[in-house]
């Protein structure tokens, strides 16, 4: 198959294609998208599993209607003398007449998703049908591996609004589930360039206005979750002078924060651009962020800045000495990580 980068395949990226079109409902591009996959050797049975799978997350009128423009196209094709690949044999899975089996399959499919258990004690039926039937039944098929159904999902949820909580958490699985970060992120920006995606260019923090910068290695072991940096220093002056302040762009991916931390002899400035953020005091209540919000952090005070869990978040930052204290030179307390009982209660 074909390279089209260093990153996705031909066939990941029609994949994508026909699972945002069928997401979006729009019929007509579909199946010109459709044809346009068989071209490029996708399979016919990989083309059904992709928009069979995504009736657990589009519903199944927009999943059939896709198997029917998929029926349409295949039929006027084979009038015309083209003959597709079928592609691997379809088989039933043994997991369709094991109850039992499909809901270990299920709770170890979505564990490895999630990173860790999952029980919606909430609502017991559709933790029942998570387990058992979306990551049971339907990943025990046999036409797409785990990575591939990941972007077949993150492809379709990319294109529905008012999906952003599950978008992210899709993305993070997409990940656990086989494909690179960098597949992924690339998977976000080929789907906002082809005008597919319904969710803001910002939030996936790769084609807004401030560049996302390299991983954050050295401070990784103060935050939880991965964070990016990119330091920002005036065309006109030199890096070396001393009266300008430091700046950077910290780019958190969802649910990212950093660790609770004091500034001593400087107050921190950050200045919110893109994707939506949180900001806590100590004993104080937290403050959603979004673009245009500045918050000027007092020296002294205990807090801490990140993403919300369902959104990238950028912000620059900077010190601003007090005390004669240079600017560059003032430290870093950092303290005790914000708790996943923590932050989650700022989501519910």
């Amino acid at each position: 198959m074909e390279i089209m980068n260093a990153n996705l395949t031909t066939r990941q990226l029609h994949l994508a294609k026909l699972a945002s079109l069928e997401a979006l409902g729009d019929l007509k591009r579909l199946e010109l998208a459709i044809t346009e996959a068989l071209d490029e050797k996708v399979t016919i049975n990989e083309i059904k599993e992709a928009f069979s799978h995504l009736y657990a997350y589009t519903g199944f009128p927009r999943s059939l209607n896709a198997l029917g423009v998929l029926k349409k196209v295949l039929e006027s094709r084979k009038a015309e003398g083209k003959k597709d690949d079928e592609g691997k044999t379809w088989e039933r899975p043994a997991e369709w007449d094991d109850a039992k089996a499909a809901h270990e399959l299920g709770i170890q499919n979505q564990t490895k998703l999630s990173g860790r258990p999952f029980d919606f004690d909430f609502c017991p039926q559709d933790d029942y049908y998570l387990k058992s039937h979306l990551f049971g039944d339907i990943f025990a098929g046999n036409q797409l591996s785990a990575a591939d159904r990941e972007i077949v999902t993150v492809s379709a949820l990319a294109s529905l609004k008012g999906v952003a909580p599950q978008l992210a958490a899709h993305q993070a699985g997409a990940v656990n589930m086989g494909n690179s970060k960098e597949q992924i992120n690339e998977l976000m920006l080929y789907l906002s360039d082809n005008g597919l995606s319904q969710h803001d260019n910002a939030a996936d923090a790769n084609a807004g206005a401030w560049l996302k910068g390299n991983p954050n290695t050295a401070y990784a072991k103060y935050f939880i979750g991965e964070s990016h940096l990119a330091s920002i220093t005036p065309k006109n002056i030199g890096k070396d002078d001393s009266t300008v302040l430091p700046l950077a762009n910290v780019t958190f991916e969802p649910g990212c924060r950093n660790n609770w931390h004091i500034h001593h002899g400087a107050h921190q400035m950050l200045i919110c651009v893109a994707g939506r953020g949180w900001y806590q005091e100590w004993d104080k209540p937290a403050i959603a962020l979004n673009p245009g919000d500045v918050i000027d952090i007092p020296e002294g005070i205990k807090h801490w800045h990140g993403a919300q869990a369902d959104s990238w978040f950028q912000h620059l930052a900077t010190h601003i000495a007090v005390e004669n204290t240079k600017p560059g030179s003032e430290p870093n307390e950092w303290l005790e990580a914000v708790s996943d009982e923590e932050y989650g209660k700022l989501t519910n």
